[in-house]
């Protein structure tokens, strides 16, 4: 029995930053109604290749992407164009606890569908509403997708190699983080608004933008210019704070070294068989390693090269040293830790007989985790949704 057992969601939102915390939600325990439009469903599900494979080994319409984000919701093909979608919306949302929308500003309140509409009809209801740029602002009528918000919100002035050097240039993270972590504030924003309704009995909407999120998470980077008054550079793999803290090249490829204080810079250099490195009055403490990074990373290119990233990788976890090889993705996931905390799983699938999923990397001693289903076929719930509000039942619970 999940912790949030019993919770129902109304979930209007596409692509990733809404599903993303919905099926946080959903493995959380709560039931979820994702609203998709009739025959086209959500974007991603268009998103590939790759696609699922069924159980002759052709495509299905499922697109990983869809596949990534999507799981133990019940999936509702409705038209909220017309008036008969809307009516279901707003039976929907007076059962709901929580209703996610990322629509662009004003665009629901057209069909009546908007926070002010709903809370009449479910004055308890928390009705988040995820943007690119927030509800108010000079830019809150614009759309707003991950990459432009890694551009604008300064993380890609922060991630790349260092000018100078070759293939130096802002770089887009690998994933989507503006979006994966708008999600996630969603869902501590959600939690926090469900206790404070519990507690009083009163709903209301939040209010949450892509660019803000990416702002907020700047985290040290913006405050090592809010305090220091210089904006931060791309370093490669290095820390604008701490060093050594950086991929340094071995034998056979890289090791990520993440040095976070002196003990474990002094154990590292008796490792490399040059404890005098920690004495040297340039590299004493972080301050000094940081002022003078230029001076003590290529000696420590040199020392790594001698070794294989494996050797070394022993080796300075003996000392509790921390460091690790950059793996790729498959290797992600034969790294016999990942495998032992059971990050990879398959959910039954009807069309692949079984689907294989990243799990929820959160583990309650008293509530777990509960995988209620892969992620819905298009409007696989929708006779069976309508069915029940036209029982007055409330639809969907596993």
């Amino acid at each position: 029995m999940g912790p949030l057992k019993g919770i129902k969601i109304l979930d209007l939102s596409r692509i990733l930053a809404g599903p993303w915390a919905t099926q946080l939600l959903a493995d959380y325990g709560a039931t979820v109604w994702k609203i998709e439009r009739p025959g086209v469903g959500d974007d991603t599900r268009h998103w590939g290749p790759p696609f699922l494979k069924d159980s002759e080994g052709a495509d299905t319409a499922e697109s990983a992407y869809y596949l990534s984000t999507n799981r133990g919701k019940h999936s509702i093909a409705v038209d909220i164009t017309s008036e008969t979608g809307q009516a279901v919306i707003r039976r929907l949302a007076a059962r709901a606890d929580i209703l996610v929308e990322n629509f662009k500003v004003g665009g629901l309140a057209k069909y009546g569908l908007d926070y002010a509409s709903l809370c009449a009809v479910n004055p308890g209801l928390i009705y988040c509403s995820i943007t690119g740029f927030g509800q108010t602002g000079p830019d809150a009528a614009l759309a707003g997708y991950d990459a432009m918000v890694q551009a604008r919100g300064g993380l890609m002035s922060i991630t790349g190699e260092r000018d100078g050097l070759p293939g130096a240039g802002p770089q887009k993270v690998g994933v989507a983080v503006a979006d994966l972590m708008a999600g996630m504030y969603a869902v501590s924003a959600i939690l926090a608004a469900l206790h404070h309704r519990d507690q009083t009995g009163e709903g209301q909407q939040i209010d949450l933008g892509l660019l803000d999120s990416q702002v907020a998470w700047l985290a040290n980077q913006g405050m090592n210019y809010l305090v220091g008054g210089e904006a931060p550079v791309r370093q490669g793999t290095a820390h604008p704070n701490i060093v050594p803290y950086q991929a340094l090249p071995t034998r056979d490829g890289f090791l990520m070294l993440a040095v976070g204080n002196d003990r474990q810079f002094a154990a590292c250099c008796r490792v490399l068989g040059r404890p005098a490195l920690a004495e040297d009055s340039r590299f004493t403490s972080n301050r000094l390693r940081v002022e003078h990074r230029e001076q003590l990373i290529p000696l420590l290119e040199g020392l790594f090269s001698r070794k294989t990233t494996a050797e070394w990788a022993g080796l300075l976890a003996a000392e509790q040293v921390p460091c690790g090889p950059i793996n790729n993705i498959a290797e992600v996931f034969d790294d016999p830790q990942v495998l032992a905390r059971g990050m990879r799983l398959e959910l039954p699938h009807p069309l692949a007989g079984t689907v294989p999923q990243v799990a929820n990397p959160v583990k309650f001693s008293r509530t777990p985790v509960e995988y209620q289903g892969a992620p819905p076929l298009l409007g696989a719930d929708t006779e069976a949704v309508l069915r029940a509000l036209s029982d007055e039942e409330t639809p969907g619970e596993r």
